[in-house]
């Protein structure tokens, strides 16, 4: 066994629960860059959201809201945002609708 694991059922007490983890909250620049990226994605081409602050809860949110406005999937991860596809100026204008100051960073 593991030094950090511990069991996920017991015969005494039943089905152990895993302790919540406390959010943390991610605080940017205050410019929110919007970039397309295919490195390391066997050519597909994704658009990364770097520098949006909040709590992941928030961040998730606000991803849902972006992949049905673009119409394709996405998800969540280390705080940024990955949005199938290059979708670069509808999140622009989602993000500034919403009073985000927003930069189109990269090629």
């Amino acid at each position: 066994m593991a030094k950090d694991s511990r069991p996920v059922y017991s015969t005494d007490r039943g089905r152990i629960e895993e302790e919540p983890k406390p959010e943390s909250r991610r605080e940017g620049d205050g410019i929110v860059r919007i970039q397309r990226e295919t490195k390391g994605r066997k050519g597909k081409g994704v658009t990364c959201v770097r520098g949006l602050p909040g709590t992941d809860s928030e961040l998730k949110l606000l991803l849902a809201e972006m992949k049905k406005r673009c119409g394709c999937g996405g998800a969540l991860k280390d705080g940024v945002i990955e949005i199938q596809g290059d979708k670069r100026e509808e999140i622009k204008a989602l993000l500034e609708s919403r009073a985000y100051k927003v930069k189109l960073a990269g090629g």
